[in-house]
């Protein structure tokens, strides 16, 4: 399996990008990792560190994708970026799978107008598992401000088949993110969404309060990714206030600080559950072939999980199952539809 890494992109470019793509290629050594950037900036940073590429290949790419770009920089302006020219290697099938740490929109845009969609997705959603006790599926947490019902429904399917891929969870549970459980809360989107989702034949339970979401509520949540980015971020604010006043708390005095012996496993738990770099990315459900988003302010570390999640991803084969609901799906829709213009006629 050949992984393409983006060592350009994203706060801790090139050195971090480049020595978790070197971490991977030392652990997950039955695959093959190519890293993309300029190629004598990766030459003078791998010289400068005294890093050994080992296997890695390097692809030339002259240009950079900042987080200031406009997302269509991707296929304008910078074609020759290594995010650009990354996604242009996964579409013709030089690889298996794409990771970045890059700029959000314009990896949403290229990977949909290079790669593509898969057939009958209307939408790709970042696919984001929340740091709690029970693992949540935030579809979406960040590619798409402005949705419809119908892109809520997919975001939904395509969220339960992840889970149930990925977890093993039988009949996942949809929750609709939303300010109330009553079903006409929320705004025009969520009321139209509830619904559909009521009707779509997924186990729905209906909306979620923000607050009961760490509580077991759900399997997947569904919203609008501009409010899904808020609220992941959220969850991961609060996570790291919560570990910084645990640690004050825990050095508050000699007594304090040797009770710490005896929670020391379990401290350690939970600072892994809330460090994102473990989770190393998200996957862009909806789009033809795997692509990683990682965090922008990813590290070595967390870019060799990324690629760990590329492999995993692959290997699952998620993708023909979206791909075969996508179809089956569209084939629903169009009977409706038909069914619609005969009863009017």
């Amino acid at each position: 399996m050949k992984i393409i890494v983006d060592v350009m992109s994203g706060d801790n470019a090139p050195l971090e990008l480049i020595k978790g793509a070197i971490e991977a290629s030392n652990e997950y050594k039955e695959h093959e990792i190519i890293v993309v950037g300029d190629e004598n900036v990766i030459s003078d940073v791998v010289v400068q560190n005294e890093l050994q590429l080992g296997s890695i290949t390097i692809r030339h790419a002259p240009d950079v994708i900042n987080m200031e770009d406009r997302a269509l920089a991707v296929v304008r302006e910078k074609r020759e970026s290594s995010m650009s020219i990354g996604l242009k290697m996964l579409a013709a099938g030089e690889a298996d799978a794409f990771v970045s740490a890059g700029n959000t929109g314009a990896l949403i845009t290229g990977a949909t107008l290079i790669v593509k969609r898969i057939m009958g997705i209307n939408r790709a959603a970042i696919a984001s598992i929340l740091p709690l006790t029970c693992p949540v599926l935030l579809m979406d947490s960040g590619a798409n401000l402005n949705v419809t019902s119908d892109n809520i429904v997919q975001f939904a399917f395509m969220g339960a088949k992840y889970m149930e891929k990925i977890y093993n969870v039988e009949r996942p549970r949809i929750g609709q993110l939303n300010n109330g459980t009553e079903y006409n809360k929320g705004n025009a989107l969520q009321i139209e969404s509830y619904q559909m989702l009521s009707e779509s034949g997924l186990n729905f339970v209906g909306n979620v309060e923000a607050k009961t979401v760490p509580f077991d509520t759900c399997d997947v949540l569904v919203c609008d990714g501009y409010t899904g980015n808020i609220f992941l971020k959220s969850v991961e604010g609060m996570g790291k206030f919560l570990m910084g006043t645990l640690k004050d708390v825990l050095r508050t005095n000699v007594v304090t600080m040797a009770s710490t012996l005896t929670m020391k496993a379990k401290i350690k738990d939970l600072k892994t559950q809330f460090d994102s770099s473990e989770h190393g990315g998200a996957p862009l459900l909806g789009i033809s072939k795997p692509v990683i988003k990682a965090h922008g302010s990813s590290d070595a570390k967390a870019i060799k999980n990324a690629v760990r999640q590329a492999i995993f991803f692959v290997n699952t084969g998620i993708n023909d199952d979206i791909a075969s609901f996508a179809l089956d799906y569209d084939d629903k829709k169009l009977l409706a539809d038909v069914e619609k213009l005969y009863d009017q006629t």
